[in-house]
């Protein structure tokens, strides 16, 4: 029985692992359909490449930093017949897997923040540092429970920081990382006037922002239900709060809007990045609320950044994923009470704490990691190629190359 179970449990987590690897389709036509149309090639060559290396990154260093485990043993051990350690079936094998579209997340997220003026290669040099060793310290301090600060707040508080599927790990850690990132690199040439007006910059294609908002939403049943990583921890409850938080969101952000279809469709994913931490503990209606706070939140830092504060992060990847993140990581510990419906086992002081400091390890790594390469090798691409385009300044071919192509 325990080996069926383990066989089921593997099925199960790689069901997961496709739809989250599903999910950067959905980024990279997300941030194809909000870029101008000469750097959508540069978008999609971006979000696979960083899903490279990634992967390389975490499973040469990244994994083993997180969780004590690596897999430089031979296959028969791997897939639990060497008596070390490794689970049945290569449990452990797709468990990788699925955590490793985890940490890709986090890239994928600062590549929106970050597009249209990053040069290619420094972008891949930060990809491998952030997830060889920035994102896998945090995920193993909050998920691997390593370096004892669940420990101490399980002591000081009462109960660990809970964050189920990362609202913070991945979504608060990334979009914090973005905006250091932002701040490096600078303002896109020609988005302000010289008295400091914001030019508009519209979306490229409507409809393929669209429809990586909805593979997204769709993938992100697998990122919040499979996080479980057993069948014998699923629940429906996880499913239907991610539903809920996810209708929140597209509400609000519809009504604060007055349609508009970037804020809507991007307001369905900052109900899912909030409900991430307590989706696995709240009360549907508690979801609800947490993703109508957070749709409210992304439409008016939106706004703020590109308009007040002139942060030019392009497809608003800090306030979608690190405003939003950190709103769900504190409400987790307020909707999760029993009091509030929830199913409880949930500290506001730990929330507090462990959001916070995951927020700012992120802002810190994205001010370290990116400000080096800034200083060592550049991180922007000079005038003439921002002008250009990046598609025809880094890869040579824009994305729409038969139309683009001189006529006889």
């Amino acid at each position: 029985m325990d080996t069926a179970r383990t066989g089921g449990d593997v099925l199960f987590v790689l069901i997961g692992a496709v739809m989250v690897l599903a999910m950067h389709c959905g980024f990279a036509l997300l941030e194809v359909g909000t870029v101008r149309r000469k750097n959508q090639v540069n978008a999609l060559v971006k979000i696979l490449s960083d899903f490279a290396m990634s992967t390389l990154a975490y499973f040469l260093i990244g994994y083993t930093v997180a969780y004590g485990v690596d897999f430089f043993a031979d296959a028969k051990t791997l897939v639990g017949k060497g008596g070390a350690g490794f689970a049945a079936y290569g449990y452990d094998l797709v468990k990788f897997f699925f955590l490793a579209t985890f940490a890709a997340a986090v890239p994928a997220i600062v590549s929106g923040g970050i597009a249209e003026r990053a040069r290619f290669w420094p972008q891949m040099g930060a990809t491998v540092a952030l997830i060889a060793l920035f994102y896998p310290l945090l995920e193993g301090t909050v998920w691997g429970s390593r370096f004892g600060l669940q420990a101490w707040m399980t002591e000081a508080f009462g109960q660990p920081f809970h964050d189920f599927a990362g609202s913070v790990v991945v979504h608060a850690f990334g979009g914090w990382v973005a905006l250091g990132a932002v701040l490096h690199l600078g303002n896109r040439r020609g988005r302000y006037r010289a008295n400091g007006s914001l030019i508009a910059i519209p979306p490229s294609n409507i409809p393929f922002l669209a429809l990586g908002a909805w593979v997204l939403c769709v993938g992100w049943f697998g990122f919040n239900v499979m996080s479980a990583q057993a069948l014998d921890g699923v629940s429906g409850l996880v499913a239907l709060n991610s539903l809920m938080a996810m209708v929140g969101g597209i509400v609000t952000s519809l009504v604060i809007s007055r349609t508009d279809p970037g804020f809507v469709h991007n307001g369905a994913l900052a109900g899912l990045v909030a409900v991430c931490a307590g989706s696995d503990v709240m009360h549907p209606l508690g979801a609800l609320i947490t993703g109508g706070i957070a749709g409210l939140l992304f439409v008016w830092a939106f706004n703020k950044c590109q308009i007040d504060w002139k942060i030019d992060d392009v497809l608003g990847v800090w306030p979608l994923h690190g405003l939003c993140g950190l709103t769900g990581g504190l409400l987790a510990g307020v909707f999760g009470q029993e009091a509030l419906g929830g199913l409880g086992g949930v500290s506001l002081a730990s929330q507090a704490v462990g959001t916070l400091g995951g927020a700012g390890f992120g802002f810190a790594a994205g001010l370290a990691v990116y400000g080096l390469l800034k200083a060592v090798v550049g991180i922007r691409l000079d005038q003439e190629q921002e002008y250009r385009g990046a598609d025809l300044s880094l890869h040579h071919i824009t994305a729409y190359p038969e139309e683009d192509a001189p006529t006889q």
